[in-house]
């Protein structure tokens, strides 16, 4: 049974949970191109599960979760993101947000601060315990997408990161592109 500390299946916004039926799995009908599917599907459910391992650990010391994660990874990449903005990337229910935010906040990972033209904004910054906990997190991460980088073309990479964004929900796309070219969320 997880724990509170992770995100649970009610903090997630039910948009998310039910998408709309669809064809393309039963045009899979050739044994060949099915198993392919089969294949690439559990490939990616052992990457994502080798790539999380290794913060997973990390993360068990403090009895953080993922979401802990999330939160810690997004406010280091994003210094002085709001709290709506956070919500708007996660998906996540107020009250999930809330309740990790707090936990991190009294931990010393993550500061809160007044917005300069908005004093009911909440911009949220990691301190330096923060910091140096997102580098932990982080470091294996990109220590094995360098490795498995180095090992592709140009070409496959452009098509891996083609493919991936073609897994996101197709309304969060321009955020997503916007997000990557501005290098900053609004």
């Amino acid at each position: 049974m997880l724990s509170s500390k992770y995100v649970n299946m009610a903090d997630l916004k039910s948009s998310h949970l039910n998408p709309p039926p669809s064809r393309l799995l039963a045009e899979v009908e050739n044994a060949e191109k099915r198993q392919e599917f089969v294949e690439i599907s559990e490939l990616l459910f052992f990457a994502y599960r080798d790539f999380t391992s290794d913060p997973d650990a990390i993360l068990a010391d403090f009895e953080f979760g993922r979401a802990h994660h999330r939160i810690i990874h997004f406010v280091g990449r994003h210094p002085g993101i709001s709290v709506a903005a956070l919500l708007d990337i996660l998906t996540i229910t107020k009250q999930s947000l809330a309740r990790v935010l707090k936990q991190l906040t009294l931990e010393g990972f993550i500061e809160q601060k007044t917005g300069s033209r908005d004093r009911r904004q909440r911009l949220l910054h990691l301190t330096p315990e923060g910091i140096a906990l997102e580098r932990r997190l982080s470091t294996p991460q990109h220590e094995r997408i360098l490795h498995a980088l180095s090992e592709t073309t140009p070409h496959e990479r452009a098509t891996f990161r083609s493919i991936l964004l073609k897994m996101v929900n197709k309304e969060t796309h321009a955020k997503i592109t916007k997000l990557f070219a501005s290098g900053h969320i609004t």
